[in-house]
């Protein structure tokens, strides 16, 4: 795996009775070990009305991370606490369990939500733990199943949270965060202004049909046996198109054993969005590849996206 896929695995971006037989020293010290502010656990045990108990770390997660947790002594669950960052994160949280629960009634394999709640710093969701671990590289099998999952989100929009007026506006040089992109440097640029030139005039879409994952990389497919068992990181859900989870597959897709199932999402990508859908999203994926290891000065990391640019622009204008 490149240093690109490890990095984006750990940055993985990227928006709930009484407390019973609680022993207030080892869940201080539990705390204490993880990072994460006391008041975090007593507002969960509050919500969940059960003895929490932090096990420890699991992999990847953002900012506290995400934590194993006990729940009464029994059941095992996740965690995940994040520092407050804007007032409308919880809010953003609790959209993220209506999304949740609306795909789990038609079959979709992400965990349950246990609650949802937060504090004066921080906002955090409880989720059931599945026994399964992050999918170390995409197989051709793994792909293949994702892509059958992904038609499970066909139709479900059931929140406006847009991501693909979203991309639309990233891809059109819309976005003021993403503007400094071209200044970086020379090659930079010049993958910034292809993107630009491919994406000039493109309209904006016209509908929202389908619920969006909106960050289905490796880490967050959860494989057990070659199965895939459950995607995880749901936080950032919302509407939009499904094309948009096949184009992050299609980002993390470029290694040998791959290549054929490549021609099988692009033939998917086209069949939902058409030519000019596709080089929208291509260009959003792009771009916010570029932007993330900008900004986190993984200066390391750039030639990798760059050449990866070029190739997923190369493939989509053989397919025109």
């Amino acid at each position: 795996m490149s240093a690109q896929d490890d990095l984006a695995r750990e940055n993985r971006t990227s928006r709930w009775p009484t407390l019973t037989g609680r022993t207030w020293g080892s869940m201080n010290q539990s705390t204490h070990r993880v990072g994460l502010p006391a008041e975090v656990l007593d507002d969960m045990a509050g919500v969940v009305g059960a003895e929490v108990t932090v096990l420890g770390r699991l992999p990847g997660g953002v900012n506290a991370g995400a934590l194993r947790v006990q729940l009464g002594g029994k059941a095992h669950a996740v965690l995940k606490a994040v520092p407050r960052a804007h007032p409308n994160q919880l809010d953003e949280t609790l959209r993220a369990r209506r999304v949740v629960e609306h795909m789990r009634g038609r079959g979709y394999p992400t965990p349950a939500w246990l609650g949802v709640g937060a504090t004066a710093t921080h906002v955090w969701h409880l989720m059931d733990f599945v026994d399964g671990a992050p999918a170390a590289v995409l197989t051709p099998s793994i792909v293949e199943q994702l892509m059958e999952i992904i038609e499970l989100q066909a139709g479900q929009a059931s929140e406006p949270y847009d991501h693909w007026l979203y991309a639309w506006r990233v891809a059109t040089g819309q976005e003021s965060a993403l503007g400094g992109l071209s200044g970086y440097s020379s090659v930079v640029s010049g993958l910034v202004e292809r993107l630009r030139l491919v994406c000039a005039g493109l309209p904006p879409p016209r509908e929202a049909p389908d619920m969006v994952h909106a960050d289905l990389n490796p880490s967050n497919v959860l494989v057990r046996d070659g199965a895939v068992v459950a995607l995880v990181d749901i936080e950032n859900a919302g509407s939009g198109t499904r094309a948009t989870d096949l184009t992050t597959l299609m980002w993390h897709s470029f290694q040998d054993p791959l290549d054929g199932v490549r021609g099988q999402l692009w033939t998917r990508i086209l069949v939902v969005v058409g030519w000019e859908g596709a080089t929208m999203l291509a260009a959003t994926q792009i771009l916010l590849q570029l932007e993330w290891p900008i900004r986190l000065g993984r200066h390391d990391l750039i030639a990798g996206v760059v050449k990866r640019g070029h190739r997923l622009l190369d493939e989509l204008s053989a397919l025109r």
